[in-house]
């Protein structure tokens, strides 16, 4: 089975990601947290993605490509993958379609997890972890049971993303609907996309996206 997963930041796609691994055994191919394994590895490809990144320079799409690539033949996903997090551009799911023919493969789902902006704007900067365990927290969503304490560890610390504050959040939102959201008329064209409602639970999301996958 390989998907990809889209949806604007705070969506849920990780979370869903995740569970989508635990049921199915499917990779979660994170581009972020691959890049980074790459570029602690020391391998040639790490090497070149960390020059780039310390040039302030932007990873091209192609090294991304070749990236999930190596992941792609990989044992671990012999059952399958999805990618969260990419592609990102009209211009880097041709390339990904291009790579998985190459190879005889080709997407089963692409799933959108369709939010209200506002919505995620509350949802994003109401947002703070615990500062000992990084257990999560929500102002109004997922409060502790004792207020400034955590749950699982009893710390009294807690801290907030520099960047989730409304400003920031609106401005990630409107870059994902100028650049990711194309997306969605590039695989719609193809037939292949399905849309869940990301404003339901958490556990009523993964029951919408069980009854595509399952």
């Amino acid at each position: 089975m390989k998907l990809v997963l889209l949806g604007a930041p705070g969506a849920g796609k990780g979370t869903q990601a995740k569970r989508l691994h635990e049921k199915y055994d499917i990779v979660q191919l994170s581009t972020g947290d691959m890049l980074r394994a790459e570029i602690a590895s020391g391998g040639e490809l790490g090497r070149n993605a960390k020059g780039l990144i310390d040039a302030g320079a932007l990873v091209p799409d192609q090294m991304i490509i070749d990236m999930i690539a190596g992941c792609i033949d990989a044992d671990d996903c012999a059952n399958g993958f999805i990618l969260d997090g990419f592609p990102r551009t009209t211009r880097q799911a041709e390339a990904l379609d291009a790579m998985l023919v190459e190879k005889g493969l080709k997407l089963d789902h692409v799933i959108e997890i369709r939010v209200d902006d506002e919505a995620m704007v509350q949802r994003i900067t109401g947002r703070y972890t615990c500062a000992e365990c990084g257990a999560g927290y929500h102002d109004t969503f997922q409060r502790p049971k004792v207020d400034g304490v955590c749950d699982t560890c009893g710390g009294t610390r807690f801290t907030r993303r520099s960047d989730d504050n409304a400003e920031t959040v609106r401005a990630r939102l409107k870059a994902y609907h100028e650049k990711t959201a194309p997306i969605l008329s590039y695989y719609g064209k193809k037939g292949m996309v399905q849309t869940v409602d990301g404003m339901a639970s958490i556990d009523e999301v993964t029951r919408q996206l069980d009854r595509i996958v399952g």
